[in-house]
């Protein structure tokens, strides 16, 4: 086997597409179906509108079964992505967020060389009414913007997923497939890097940081974006949730001796 022939061993696992708070089942049996004609088969959803299984959908999907006979539901979009390593917003609109943003093509070729490292990805996408909120951008580590029009920027949601879904099957399809062993530790996945998230924001909240109150969620999204952006590993996570757990001893141990000083002067 030369250089440039695929391997035959590697497994390909694609992209698991994303939908937060999906509305129309119409919409998700289409959704199925450009799925299918890529390649692509790990549907989850967030918070279905009318819930799920919707007869509808199938209808919608004409023949591609498969990715809704299997989909997975989430209440939330935490749980829904927890162990993926890496995930993408697809939104117009960056909004409040300093997050890489790549063209279609371009996420594919980053997403495509996770894959070769045996990760899992995930492409995120919004609601038909309002697409993705900051905080759930703020959950991702880069953002992907179809370069459409300024004049008419409503893109169908089957739309969005087909292009996307079109660059990746181009990327894996018009490249070699190698896979190269780093010693080096992957990326934390994103359970890993919620509970950082938690454990960090509920010791600023008792050490009072959150002032005044009513800014809270965009501190809390200001935390968590460069966190997100920096991809560490579970080493690194758990490094840091060291960091935290020692500060908050300190401090800790610094009240003790106030109020014991309080205590000999009373």
């Amino acid at each position: 086997m030369t250089a440039d022939t695929p391997s035959q061993d590697i497994v390909r696992t694609p992209p698991c597409v994303i939908l937060n708070a999906p509305q129309l089942a119409e919409n998700i049996g289409s959704v199925a179906r450009v799925m299918a004609n890529f390649g692509l088969y790990e549907l989850r959803l967030v918070n279905p509108r009318d819930g799920w299984p919707q007869e509808r959908a199938w209808a919608s999907a004409s023949g591609a079964n498969w990715p809704l006979d299997d989909a997975k539901v989430f209440d939330t979009l935490a749980e829904a992505i927890a162990d993926l390593h890496l995930v993408y917003a697809t939104t117009a609109r960056p909004r409040e967020t300093r997050l890489p943003v790549y063209t279609p093509r371009e996420s594919a070729g980053h997403l495509a060389e996770e894959v070769d490292q045996g990760r899992k990805v995930g492409l995120l996408f919004g609601g038909e009414r309002a697409g993705l909120e900051t905080d759930d951008i703020a959950l991702c580590q880069a953002i992907v913007s179809i370069p459409i029009d300024e004049r008419f920027r409503s893109l169908n949601l089957a739309q969005a997923v087909s292009i996307n879904a079109y660059e990746w099957k181009m990327t894996v399809d018009d490249r070699p497939w190698k896979k190269f062993e780093l010693n080096v530790e992957g990326p934390a996945d994103q359970a890993a890097m919620m509970g950082l998230y938690e454990h960090l924001e509920g010791e600023l909240d008792k050490a009072g940081f959150y002032h005044p109150p009513e800014k809270k969620p965009s501190m809390v999204r200001n935390l968590r974006v460069p966190l997100a952006r920096a991809r560490l590993t579970d080493q690194e996570v758990r490094t840091f949730r060291g960091v935290i757990t020692a500060l908050s001893k300190g401090r800790g141990r610094v009240l003790a001796k106030l109020a014991q000083k309080a205590a000999k002067e009373d």
